[in-house]
């Protein structure tokens, strides 16, 4: 099978192209990328005023499966990941049982082979059960397929632990994601601390509870000279730490997701737990830490915590709804409307941010366009505008508190391994 798509606005991070050309695919891969290309076998694909750019790399999403089906499957969360633009997504091991054996990492690989439609990369525990106590077994997880380790959901709270599990990932050249909470200090807070939480009479959680975490972890892959990726910073403070960190020459990378940069906690005034996500929605001069941290290079990609939940496990008192929203079919969207569209990003930046960067860090061979490279895709109309509405959404659940804005920028079609696997019309 051919495809010959005319006519796009290639943009690639790697190469830093920028150009109006036509892409050849044939057998899985990109053939050929120039001018006026020519091929009567080819199925052709018109991308006039779109963009071409390679197909996004998620590194951190909660496909559920297995043990919470019903909140999503890893099909499911592939077809959301699919209409996002997203070709590869890096599942956390939060499930039921967690992926904390080769067993389950193994199960999670064959259900992914069978059913999703994009690649699926599990992610293992760094502690058995993510109860902090006993590392996992990371080597056997490792062959059996995890591209990381983390504990998402839950900090690491002894420091020692933290220590061995960075030194024996580091002889392993596995990544160590780290969710950076000091549980003392979040405990029973459901929103960010500060003037919002006490007019709502709700517990807050402190940036200082990120902060201090993201602090001792820094200092502990100072020590231990290991690589070591933060997740989901939301704090101004989280972002000054992480640029020194980078000038002083320190191994560490960043992440940032589309609701920390579009979203203030004045979002909880309505008490929509739709907006309750962990870390918590800051206030805006966090928010405006997190843009420029963007801008300027210190976060260096963008991902996004898609974590689905039931309408009914959302649908309680705020205090009692579970942390998490989707955000695979929104984040394109929200990145050109709240970055690219203001002048924060450029649309190669954009690409960086969501392709090449995530996909270095990992180690993967993925998020950059060129001759002989895989071809995963992704075709968008950056000028588009929509309404966000829960009728379009392939994911499982709808836990979104964007339902209803009007945002700038659509995905046209998505290509994965040379083939289409989501098309908006």
């Amino acid at each position: 099978m051919k495809l010959l798509i005319k006519n796009a606005r290639v943009i690639d991070a790697k190469s830093n192209l920028d150009d109006q050309l036509d892409v050849l695919i044939e057998n899985n891969k990109i053939a050929k990328i120039a001018k006026n290309i020519k091929d009567k076998d080819a199925e052709i694909i018109d991308a006039q005023d779109k963009v071409l750019m390679p197909g996004f790399v998620d590194m951190h999403v909660h496909l559920r499966e297995p043990g919470y089906e019903y909140k999503e499957t890893i099909k499911t969360g592939s077809m959301a990941a699919a209409a996002g633009g997203f070709t590869t997504v890096c599942c956390m091991p939060n499930t039921n049982p967690v992926i904390d054996n080769q067993g389950v990492v193994e199960f999670v690989i064959s259900e992914a082979r069978k059913t999703a439609l994009i690649n699926v990369l599990p992610i293992g525990a760094i502690t058995k059960g993510l109860k902090g106590e006993e590392l996992s077994e990371i080597a056997d997880m490792q062959n059996a397929g995890i591209i990381a380790i983390s504990d998402d959901g839950n900090g690491v709270m002894n420091a020692d632990l933290m220590r061995r599990a960075l030194e024996y990932a580091s002889m392993l050249n596995i990544l160590v994601i780290a969710h950076s909470e000091n549980n003392d200090l979040s405990f029973g807070g459901v929103m960010n601390e500060g003037y919002i939480s006490t007019k709502l009479g709700l517990k807050g959680i402190p940036t200082l509870a990120e902060v201090t975490m993201i602090a001792r972890d820094i200092e502990i892959a100072r020590y231990t000279d290991t690589c070591l990726h933060i997740a989901h910073i939301s704090a101004k403070e989280s972002v000054v730490l992480v640029k020194r960190a980078k000038k002083d020459g320190l191994k560490i990378t960043c992440e940032a997701t589309p609701h920390h940069f579009s979203l203030t906690d004045e979002a909880v005034l309505g008490y929509d737990t739709n907006t309750k996500v962990n870390p918590p929605l800051r206030a805006k001069a966090d928010v405006q830490a997190i843009k420029q941290g963007l801008k300027d290079g210190t976060i260096d990609c963008i991902a996004t915590d898609h974590a689905p939940h039931a309408e009914s496990e959302k649908d309680v008192e705020y205090d009692h709804a579970p942390f998490g929203i989707i955000g695979l079919e929104t984040a394109l969207s929200l990145a050109i409307s709240e970055l690219v569209e203001p002048g924060i990003l450029t649309l190669n930046q954009l690409c960086e941010k969501m392709a090449y960067n995530p996909a270095k860090i990992l180690g993967l061979d993925k998020g950059y366009i060129a001759e002989g490279s895989n071809a995963d895709l992704v075709i968008f109309d950056p000028e588009k505008e929509s309404i966000i509405s829960l009728a379009n959404f392939k994911s499982k659940s709808k836990n979104t508190p964007f339902i209803g804005r009007k945002v700038k920028g659509a995905v046209a079609l998505t290509i994965s391994n040379g083939k289409i696997i989501y098309q908006a019309d």
